[in-house]
């Protein structure tokens, strides 16, 4: 790594099974080596093929791509290397970490695509960073901040711009006092109570988006989806559980806006547009959700704002 190389940039995700044959072994990878029940195979492989696969990864390789052109041509050089790195499934946070240090990067930084950050939560995400960037010959105890995964950003003015957008859009194709519910990946209830933080970014998240897509606290409620396959307690509200309570109260329409999410994947294109959509109209109410970022430019400038505010900070802490 030549100190004067440029920054690599991993767009770290959890990653996704590409087709029948991956499920298994992705799912063994997301239980940490553990074989998968065959039934829990044989729902999600349904599930996919309900959807057409997962786009996660094809739009992750945009989203790099479109997030390295926008952070050198502000810089008006080549000063960025963005390539997208998964967890569980192919192209793998190794792999990354030795193309992009074979290819000169002077510093790695990882930027999970969830704008909240846990260290416990996703922890994984800097574990599998420090341990390819070891196996690459990236001495992080030389300089820690040459090796480093960005805090949350769940707060930055342009990412919530960009989202709050999405639900203007949604809104303006929709009755004037349709409600709206803004969702996030249900977690074990006892993995929160070890940071309870996390969750106050997600509700600072929803809070700031609902103020700037002018809606009042009568207007909005917040809900978790898409729980795990385990027994013990998820959090809650479920969105399927205030669905009924929209139509008594003589709502006709329902405007889904997941706040965590940042592309159309599993979660989204079955969890929502399948699973919550039947659950609605079961319900009597008519299902809508906000179009998710992807690529869209403001979300790019975003993620440049996001990759900028860490090369100052790393800037900061070498003084």
């Amino acid at each position: 790594m030549s100190a004067s190389g440029p920054l690599g940039v991993l767009l770290m995700t959890y990653g996704s099974a590409g087709n029948a044959n991956e499920v298994e072994g992705y799912l063994r990878s997301v239980r940490g080596g553990k074989a998968p029940d065959p039934e829990l195979v044989a729902e999600f492989t349904r599930r996919y093929e309900v959807v057409g696969w997962s786009p996660l990864i094809r739009i992750t390789h945009a989203q790099a791509a479109a997030l390295q052109q926008r952070l050198n041509a502000d810089a008006g050089a080549e000063r960025y290397l963005v390539e997208a790195a998964m967890l569980h499934s192919e192209p793998r946070v190794g792999q990354v970490v030795d193309r992009l240090v074979e290819a000169g990067a002077a510093r790695l930084l990882g930027v999970v695509l969830s704008p909240q950050y846990s260290p416990i939560i996703m922890g994984g995400y800097g574990r599998a960073l420090q341990a390819a960037a070891a196996a690459a010959g990236v001495d992080p105890g030389v300089d820690p901040d040459r090796v480093r995964v960005a805090g949350a950003w769940h707060d930055l003015p342009a990412f919530l711009d960009a989202l709050a957008e999405r639900v203007r859009q949604a809104l303006a194709r929709l009755p004037d006092d349709v409600p709206v519910i803004f969702t996030a990946h249900s977690l074990p209830k006892r993995v929160v109570d070890q940071e309870p933080g996390y969750i106050d970014q997600l509700k600072e998240t929803a809070e700031a988006l609902a103020k700037r897509a002018g809606l009042d606290s009568e207007r909005w409620q917040w809900a978790y989806q898409s729980a795990g396959h385990t027994p013990e307690e998820w959090l809650k509200p479920d969105l399927k559980d205030l669905l009924p309570g929209l139509r008594t109260a003589g709502h006709q329409d329902v405007l889904v806006a997941p706040v965590q999410f940042l592309a159309d994947h599993l979660e989204i294109l079955y969890d929502l547009d399948v699973a919550a959509r039947e659950e609605a109209e079961a319900a009597g109410i008519g299902y809508n959700r906000i179009e998710l970022l992807n690529t869209d430019p403001a979300f790019i400038r975003s993620l440049a704002e996001v990759v900028r505010r860490e090369e100052q900070a790393e800037a900061t802490a070498a003084r």
